[in-house]
């Protein structure tokens, strides 16, 4: 009989999130390089949101399971050249997907030793975010000390990473749009100049008061179409727009005016993280160990959660990311 373990499924294969349920399913198949953990906790992200309605594409070498950041113990290795890790060892990492399961097969290269001033929870929360925040910001933006940055969505988890980052590499000014004061001022607490009411003010004009019409020069967004004049107009001379999702639609509204990509100078780039390869993804693990693992572990960098649920409650750890609620990551734990 095939070994088999137990992970969040989906009746149907996609649907609403009372569509999710625990089921048995195979246990996963170490390929060469690979270790098999045993899952203590997980994070949600807004991609399994879209995944688990058939409306995230996945990776050629993606599981079908839920679920791309984990924290968890090496039960198993299947690496022939010299590793850091074995049977045994606290570890977090980085999937193409697999980790809403009891057991996960990764890559050695993707994971990380589990600091011990963080909790399997804290550890489970940092991965994604905080390495699709330094993807955007560095690899993509193209920031350096002393340039202005925004982050959309400022109180997600990806945007509240950022900022940190954004502050404790001296940037000039650090600027936020959510959905409400309360949210702004959770993000000016940790490190945000200033934000704006999206749903109250006009933040792009609001962006260029504050920077007495100059803009910002890197700008990181996550809602597409219904932005993309808005960035346009905040963005400064030479500035980069870094598109990481199109929440806010793929279409362009009628009337909008390119002409600032042109006398401004700007860039505008997409970028996605989980269908990069092993070897891109592998760099900014080693960022992630070399620049933020110290400052995780004295407490510098805070990891932001908003609420730990039992995996058997992943329903509702949906619909809370559903509600876009939320100041932090939401976390699940498994017996």
């Amino acid at each position: 009989m095939a070994k088999t373990m137990r992970a969040v499924d989906i009746r149907g294969g996609t649907g609403h999130a009372d569509a999710l349920f625990i089921n048995e399913v195979p246990f996963p198949e170490a390929q060469e390089g690979d270790a098999i953990v045993k899952v203590k906790a997980f994070g949600l992200n807004r991609m399994d949101l879209m995944q688990r309605e058939g409306n995230y594409p996945l990776p050629p070498q993606a599981s079908k399971i839920l679920g791309v950041e984990f924290a968890g113990i090496v039960e198993q290795i299947k690496v022939s050249e010299s590793c850091r890790y074995k049977v045994g060892d606290e570890v977090f990492g980085l999937a193409y997907g697999g980790a809403y399961a009891e057991y996960i097969a990764v890559s050695h290269k993707m994971l990380l030793h589990k600091p011990k001033e963080l909790s399997w929870e804290q550890a489970a929360g940092i991965p994604e975010t905080w390495i699709t925040a330094t993807q955007a910001m560095y690899l993509v933006g193209g920031f350096a000390p002393g340039k202005s940055i925004l982050w959309h969505a400022g109180a997600s988890s990806v945007s509240t990473a950022g900022i940190q980052l954004s502050k404790a590499d001296k940037a000039s000014a650090i600027y936020v749009t959510a959905s409400s004061q309360e949210k702004i001022d959770h993000c000016k607490e940790i490190g945000a100049t200033e934000g704006f009411n999206y749903k109250t003010q006009d933040w792009s004009q609001e962006i260029l008061k504050a920077t007495d019409g100059k803009g910002v020069d890197v700008i990181i967004d996550f809602v597409g179409a219904s932005y993309f004049q808005g960035n346009l107009n905040a963005a400064a001379r030479g500035g980069h727009v870094v598109l990481l999702g199109a929440l806010g639609g793929l279409t362009l509204p009628a009337g909008v005016n390119i002409g600032a990509l042109l006398y401004k100078r700007l860039r505008f780039e997409g970028s996605t993280l989980r269908a990069r390869d092993l070897t891109y993804q592998g760099k900014l693990r080693d960022t992630l160990e070399d620049h933020a693992l110290p400052k995780f572990k004295d407490g510098t960098y805070k990891i932001l959660i908003e609420k730990v649920f039992d995996w058997n409650d992943i329903i509702d750890a949906h619909k809370l990311m559903e509600s876009n609620q939320t100041k932090g990551k939401i976390i699940c734990t498994i017996a």
